[in-house]
Parts: C-alpha cells; sequence; structure tokens
C-alpha cells in the first residue's frame, strides 16, 4: 500500500484552523484530499481486493477425509467411517447397467452428490466383466447371492466374509457360513476373501510377514457405528495388513477386500486413484 504524505504546513495544522483561515485552509485541505484519494487508487492498483461475490475454492475445499499411518513400517492411509455422521453407499453400475469401472466414472454418476463425498474405494472382487464373484446386496437389493464354494485364490481362503450396512446405518465384517445364519436383510453388503481378523484373532492360514506383499486394501469394524476402510501404500504381507487392523486401529474383526487394483478417492486430499478395472466401489458421503 502506498504512504500517504504528511503535510506539516500551518494551514493543516489543526483542523480548528479551517473556519478561521478562510480559503488558505481549504486549498490545503483540498490538497490534501486529492494526495489521500491517489494513494488509495494506487493501492487499489496494487492489491484488488476479491468482490463479495467472487469464488474462492480454498475457501470452500474440504478437509481430506483419511489420515496416514505408520504401522511396522508400512505406510497406509486409514479412512474412518462412523454412522452417526456418514452415509454410506455400495455402487456398481451407471443407468445403463454396465459396471461403472473407476473412482471417475463414479464421480460423474453420483452428479450432485458427488459434493457430499468424504471418500470412495473399491469394495470386493470381482469377474473380468466388473461384476462380483460373492454376495452384494445394493439399496437393500441382493445383485448376487452368498458364495461359499470352495475354490482357489484370495476369495476362496476360508473363512472369507462379508461387509455389511443394516438399515440403521450400522456396519459389520462377519464370515460368510456366520452372516448366512445371523443376518437378515442388510441393506448394502459385499462379500470378500480372506477374512484378516477373526475376533480378535488372525486368519489361521497367516504367515507373520509373508513373501505375497501386494498393495492391498480391507475393512475392520471396530465399534458399535465406527468402521476403518485402509489401504496400504506399499506392497504389504497378509499378516503385517491383519495386525494393522487388530492392532493399529484395534479393530476386532476386518476384512481383506482386494489386492494391486486397490483404488482411493478423497476429494479433500486431492486424490483420485485412476485404475479404470474396478468392480464394486464403496463410497461414503456427509449426511
Amino acid at each position: 500500500m502506498a504512504a500517504i504524505p504528511y503535510n506539516s504546513s500551518p494551514a493543516f495544522a489543526g483542523e480548528g484552523d479551517h473556519a478561521q483561515h478562510g480559503g488558505g485552509a481549504s486549498g490545503a485541505s483540498r490538497s490534501y484530499l486529492c494526495l489521500l484519494l491517489l494513494a488509495l487508487t494506487a493501492c487499489d492498483a496494487a492489491d484488488p481486493q476479491p468482490s463479495a461475490n467472487s469464488f474462492e475454492p480454498a475457501a470452500f475445499s474440504a478437509k481430506p477425509a483419511c489420515e496416514s499411518r505408520n504401522f511396522e513400517g508400512t505406510p497406509f492411509t486409514a479412512c474412518r467411517f462412523d454412522a452417526a455422521r456418514d452415509e454410506l453407499r455400495l455402487v456398481l453400475a451407471g443407468r445403463d447397467g454396465a459396471p461403472l469401472r473407476s473412482l471417475a466414472a463414479l464421480e460423474a454418476a453420483l452428479g450432485r452428490d458427488a459434493d457430499r463425498v468424504r471418500y470412495a474405494m473399491n469394495a470386493g472382487m470381482y469377474d473380468e466383466a466388473g461384476r462380483p464373484i460373492g454376495l452384494y446386496v445394493e439399496a437393500g437389493e441382493e445383485r448376487k447371492s452368498l458364495n461359499t464354494r470352495d475354490g482357489e485364490g484370495n476369495f476362496h481362503l476360508m473363512p472369507n466374509g462379508v461387509f455389511a450396512v443394516d438399515g440403521k446405518g450400522r456396519p459389520l465384517v462377519t464370515p460368510s457360513r456366520q452372516f448366512a445364519k445371523d443376518i437378515r436383510s442388510p441393506r448394502w453388503a459385499t462379500q470378500s476373501g480372506p477374512m484378516l481378523v477373526i475376533d480378535g484373532k488372525l486368519h489361521p492360514k497367516f504367515d507373520a510377514n509373508g513373501e505375497s506383499q501386494l498393495i492391498r486394501n480391507g475393512v475392520g469394524v471396530c465399534g458399535p457405528g465406527v468402521a476403518w476402510f485402509a489401504l496400504s501404500e506399499e506392497g504389504v504381507s497378509f499378516g503385517r495388513f491383519a495386525r494393522f487392523f487388530r492392532d493399529g486401529l484395534g479393530c476386532p474383526n476386518a476384512l481383506y477386500l482386494d489386492g494391486t487394483v486397490s483404488s482411493l478417492w478423497d476429494p479433500g486430499a486431492g486424490r483420485q486413484d485412476a485404475y479404470a478395472e474396478l468392480g464394486p466401489m464403496l463410497v461414503v458421503l456427509r449426511r
């Protein structure tokens, strides 16, 4: 801002002189006002202020929904879900019925609701077309039945499990066979495998830190109405990933969602992973 010149002439020595000195004081006042106006004009030109109606994106940007954690030397990103403040949905396909396959397509499909997104992530295993290979329930409608068959691959490393949200918005993780007996009419559900943590114990077939180390993501339920979704930022073994949920996040039950394809969208952090061959996805929104 330009400095306002100081006028030391007697004509401006005191405002009380203005009435007594008539034209002399009036001329000095006019000169000062001109200088003041020039200074203010220079200030506006050098440092323009935004109008009351101008849009400043930084003022409206959301804070990151997820946080960085380090456990046993491995970096993770962890995203908390609280049923009291958050809404969770599972999304597979667009209006044409075809799987969306990417977080960018999910954003477009959400329309105006995209403004409420806290974070989103891939959510369960799927076939080459992007369709779930296990139980999938969307908005109370079962699109794929529970799969308890034997087979190869991580999905069939028993016990596998189900992540579900009931009609009151409460999350749960449970082994698949137990789910079939105990859970009725979930509003949202996706099946994957293997279970990582079962009632506070690690999956019995995990090594402490096995040779298979991939980018992985999963979900754990850690208290009434509270779940954590986590993604490793580098390759991690099943054993360490399971311990992160149990010992790092305090989750007595946790489920592996997938590996290698693991992807995250956190608008507040400016992150939207670009992998474009996903299957079911979960999205957490502000209520």
